[in-house]
């Protein structure tokens, strides 16, 4: 099993208590992103995702930030790594690494969160040398909330990259309520969910039922 570089313990452990649970991602292309951001967190959900893939609105974040901190929960943004300051961490592609291996990104963490995504177990093995503390792992499922999303690698895949690193996984694509037991067997630690909330005719209820559904 590979273990995480060491970017410090107290760090580690602290980030480790806040990747766990329903992981919503308000995505900009699904409407309104502080009216997602309310219904998620009136539903419970205290680890959120920023996406915009023309790139997030500093003012919005700012926003969502000030929204999160209120409620005591987690705000990661969605590759803009130098909008990292402006939230309470980072997720990033496979296509963002050199970043990260060059060490220019290091710096401007400064203890935040990264995540960055792992569609294999060679993957997941790399993110981990490189230092992040969670892995975004997929698609788990079949999704149409990402066209990139590859065939789906379903309970056995994330249960293969659970085994071989010892970093929270978020499971990502295609997630429902029914899906929620599934995903706590195979091990992952958060199931990252975007139409799931976005396109319920009630997301606070959706988002709600999502969170008593990995509670059971």
């Amino acid at each position: 099993m590979i273990r995480p570089a060491n970017r410090g313990t107290d760090r580690g452990t602290s980030h480790a208590n806040l990747l766990r649970g329903i992981y919503a991602i308000v995505d900009a292309a699904e409407g309104d992103v502080l009216a997602q951001l309310d219904d998620v967190l009136a539903g419970g959900v205290r680890l959120v995702q920023y996406r915009c893939k023309s790139g997030p609105d500093r003012g919005i974040l700012a926003a969502a930030h000030q929204r999160t901190l209120l409620a005591g929960a987690t705000l990661i943004v969605n590759d803009a790594w130098e909008l990292a300051g402006d939230a309470d961490g980072v997720h990033l592609g496979q296509e963002d690494l050199e970043l990260v291996e060059r060490g220019s990104l290091r710096a401007c963490l400064r203890g935040k969160i990264l995540g960055i995504s792992a569609p294999d177990v060679a993957a997941a093995r790399a993110a981990a040398v490189l230092g992040a503390d969670y892995l975004g792992v997929g698609s788990m499922y079949a999704t149409g909330s990402k066209s990139d999303a590859g065939a789906p690698i379903g309970p056995q895949g994330i249960r293969a990259v659970v085994q071989a690193v010892e970093l929270p996984v978020a499971a990502i694509g295609g997630i429902t309520l029914e899906r929620v037991p599934e995903v706590r067997r195979s091990g992952a630690a958060m199931a990252a969910v975007i139409s799931a909330i976005s396109r319920a005719p009630d997301r606070r209820a959706a988002a709600r039922a999502l969170v008593d559904a990995w509670a059971r």
